[in-house]
């Protein structure tokens, strides 16, 4: 790689450049930064973090930016130039004299929009985890890149100095074409800081719709699928299916000629509860080249406790694709059918299975309904219903009608249907109602993939309106319906009232950017 480190202002350091992922283990392994467990995988600890910390993340506000990002309060946080040319020359003096990792690789499987990227890492582990979830070039040589990302996790940053909230940060430069992260050791920092520079990159200069989804594609039909959703309500687990090609499950982009292509060359897993049984695609991935994070180990064994939260129950796993035995050549797709939105609903009335109208498509991709699981970011300890515009609110730095009206001119004049799948509490709330169970959910979306579901007779939803099926293949009718579930009617019949009205009520910050086109879609409380 015939760079060198001083032209970035990084001086009297030592590079280990394109280490491969064994070399890699070895070395976190020495430097007692993680062990190997009885199966051979590398499982290291992530530290303090291990979440993300969305309310950390900034956006530098500059001409390129400032009229373009939705600015808010909550996830696309400005950030002053300035402040930004002085936090950064402060973690270039931080890696001098260290020994780091670099890696050259890149983003985007459809080589028309190839973006590369060159990382410079602290920790070992950071490059490993880069290695395994972004694309891989054959063999090394000199790139131009497109973008740098810096990543100093032991780099702790003063906030009244620096301009952070706390001494942790991620920060995107779109003029210097700069990620910046600091002060967590939390390898998905590193994921969705790339997937907020494509989700603004794409759509602004290459008319490609980003998708915080999954996808995955018929053997035989060739159709392809996608699941959107947050983390925890199922897209790798439910897009990994044996009778199915994966072509990524979590990061794709649209392009203008319909294809679906993946964002990155691995996946990143929760494996919390893990089984071959449950999971087995996941569960096989499970070998030396891939790196499990926040696990713990059985006592005076090196076997990994699944079944052990107490670090987090947001335990995860990277590994390289092709660590899956069914995945799509070059991670490519077309002749989209089905379209599933993915949500845990907390509050127990939203059924296992929606068949949504257009104006509903729009309306619940704008607002992107789920609740926040266990573990996945900072404090949430229980399921917490919220909104996630585009199902990836904090990844997303255009204003989500922008990314809607993207849905919508895709779904204009084609036959594709459009799904709500509950994947998270039926028969009550979150006291005393209970999650649905895998193999139900996977039956639900197969009765669809396999075209069952277009032949059974449907019943309109009080209040939200979209259409539930009387009847699905293996699946109880009892579960099809929520009001069938719940043992007071009265309760339930309350708690649907509370959840539309959440939904309204969220509705009113888009509903002057909206028409009806996406308005009609909204629940109607008399």
């Amino acid at each position: 790689m015939p760079f060198s480190l001083e032209n970035y202002g990084i001086f009297n350091s030592y590079d280990n450049c394109q280490l491969n992922p064994y070399e890699l283990q070895n070395i976190i392994i020495q430097k007692g930064m993680g062990v190997e467990t009885k199966s051979g995988v590398l499982a290291i600890n992530t530290g303090s973090f291990t979440g993300r910390s969305p309310e950390d993340r900034f956006i530098v506000k500059d001409s390129v930016t400032e009229k373009k990002v939705w600015w808010d309060d909550k996830f696309n946080l400005s950030f002053d130039s300035e402040k930004f040319d002085h936090l950064y020359r402060k973690v270039l003096r931080y890696l001098s004299g260290k020994t780091l990792y670099i890696r050259d690789g890149y983003l985007c499987s459809d080589k028309r929009y190839q973006f590369n990227v060159r990382s410079i890492s602290e920790y070992p582990w950071s490059d490993l985890f880069i290695h395994n979830l972004f694309l891989r070039f054959p063999k090394i040589g000199q790139i131009l890149p497109d973008w740098l990302l810096f990543c100093a996790p032991g780099f702790q940053a003063e906030p009244m100095k620096d301009g952070t909230r706390r001494k942790n940060f991620s920060i995107l430069n779109f003029s210097k074409k700069i990620v910046l992260i600091g002060g967590s050791g939390y390898t998905g920092e590193i994921k969705k800081s790339i997937f907020s520079v494509l989700n603004f990159i794409l759509p602004v200069y290459k008319n490609v719709f980003p998708m915080h989804c999954a996808a995955n594609v018929g053997k035989h039909k060739k159709d392809t699928a996608l699941f959107f959703g947050l983390s925890g309500t199922g897209k790798t687990t439910i897009s990994n299916d044996l009778n199915r090609n994966l072509v990524g499950d979590d990061e794709h982009g649209w392009t203008c000629d319909n294809i679906i292509f993946n964002f990155e060359g691995g996946c990143y897993a929760k494996i919390l509860g893990i089984s071959s049984e449950k999971e087995p695609m996941i569960y096989h991935a499970i070998k030396k080249g891939a790196m499990l994070e926040n696990v713990i180990l059985k006592n005076k064994t090196k076997e990994v406790d699944f079944l052990d939260d107490s670090i987090t129950q947001n335990m995860r796993i990277s590994y390289p694709i092709y660590f899956v035995n069914n995945i799509e050549k070059e991670l490519l797709s077309s002749n989209i059918k089905n379209i599933f939105f993915l949500t845990y609903d907390a509050f127990g009335v939203l059924p296992p299975i929606a068949k949504l109208n257009r104006a509903q498509s729009s309306y619940y991709f704008l607002l992107g309904y789920t609740s926040k699981v266990a573990g996945t970011e900072l404090n949430i300890v229980k399921p917490k219903a919220t909104f996630s515009s585009c199902f990836g609110a904090p990844f997303m730095p255009l204003h989500p009608v922008q990314y809607t009206n993207m849905l919508m001119k895709k779904l204009d004049n084609t036959e594709i249907n459009v799904w709500m799948v509950n994947t998270g509490l039926i028969s009550g709330g979150y006291s005393s109602g209970y999650r649905i169970k895998l193999n139900d959910t996977r039956k639900i979306v197969k009765s669809v993939l396999d075209g069952f579901l277009s032949e059974v007779p449907y019943e309109k939803y009080p209040i939200f309106n979209f259409k539930i099926p009387k009847y699905c293949p293996g699946i109880s009718s009892h579960i099809l319906n929520p009001k069938n579930s719940w043992k007071n009617e009265n309760m339930y019949q309350n708690q649907v009232k509370i959840l539309a009205q959440k939904f309204i009520n969220h509705f009113d910050m888009y509903r002057k950017y909206t028409d009806k086109n996406i308005s009609s879609g909204e629940p109607i409380l008399k």
